[in-house]
């Protein structure tokens, strides 16, 4: 089955162009079936570049699937046109009073800030609240994991002494059989982009925590609660083939200092891409559909 989203977003065409099952909302309606409902809390600055990526994996399962995007009230992106944020997003105080059976809270361009000085942290922890109490399952991306681990059991991030940046091996815990990795290979590869990260032992002492993944270039690569409703993702398995190129080209144009993205290209030229992680991520977020929201949430809230 299909996600279900405006037929004037851009992520619409984009998605038909690759064979991805999309439905406008006239025809979802016509359909006798209770969809899954899936808030994206989207802090990204390239907004319809990363919920373009979201909807194509959201849409990879036989469930329907209705996509709300929400961007901050507290901050509005300078990247994305306000024009495009009126017609395709929501603020939180349009949602608060709603159910969600999933939710993604993606990473955001802040990391070297403390929490408490993002100008919408306020904003960011009540809706961290409202996925406690109002949704089923909630993945935190990158900082967003970041975040979500300091404001639910206080563990810090800390600062790397260069950016972790490239496609990195992560190993599974095997003995595990988490539903969240079914199909996954023991090792797998995972997008990473960031300049700072959380101690995996933090993690590790955490008694409300199980760690699933990590890996010896990057630590801790995916955790969760012992409850699933919340899981944490360190890295970007939702990037496209070219996202860390694009980013490797405007940090060089830039004239910052700016290491090739690491595992990532498939010669020195520094143009092709070799793409190692989509099967992971298709099937993770399968998974999480499936098994984390699908099967555990109610028909009716």
């Amino acid at each position: 089955m299909p996600i279900v989203i405006p037929e004037d977003i851009p992520a619409y065409a984009a998605l038909k162009q690759e064979n991805i099952f999309v439905m406008n909302d006239e025809r979802a309606f016509t359909q006798d079936i209770r969809p899954l409902e899936i808030a994206i809390l989207n802090l990204m600055p390239t907004k319809i570049e990363t919920e373009t990526q979201f909807m194509r994996l959201l849409s990879n399962s036989p469930l329907q699937v209705n996509i709300t995007l929400l961007y901050t009230e507290s901050y509005k992106s300078k990247n994305t046109a306000a024009s495009h944020l009126e017609r395709f997003y929501k603020k939180f105080e349009d949602v608060k009073d709603k159910h969600f059976d999933g939710m993604i809270i993606t990473g955001a361009p802040v990391e070297t800030l403390p929490f408490e000085e993002v100008k919408y942290w306020k904003e960011l922890t009540e809706i961290f609240d409202f996925a406690d109490k109002k949704v089923t399952s909630t993945i935190y991306i990158c900082w967003g994991a970041q975040a979500g681990l300091y404001y639910y059991y206080g563990i810090d991030k800390q600062l790397l002494p260069e950016k972790l940046f490239g496609i990195f091996p992560h190993k599974k815990y095997i003995d595990q059989h988490d539903p969240l990795l079914k199909g996954i290979d023991d090792v797998f590869y995972i997008p990473h982009s960031r300049h700072t990260t959380v101690d995996v032992e933090d993690v590790r002492k955490e008694k409300e925590l199980i760690i699933l993944s990590e890996s010896e270039f990057t630590g801790l690569s995916i955790a969760k609660s012992k409850d699933n409703k919340k899981i944490f993702l360190t890295g970007h398995m939702e990037y496209d083939r070219n996202t860390l190129k694009t980013e490797y080209e405007r940090d060089l144009a830039k004239g910052l200092p700016i290491k090739p993205p690491y595992n990532y290209f498939k010669d020195d030229t520094h143009t092709d891409v070799k793409v190692t992680w989509t099967s992971a991520a298709n099937l993770f977020y399968t998974n999480w559909l499936n098994y984390y929201v699908y099967q555990v949430t109610p028909f009716k809230f």
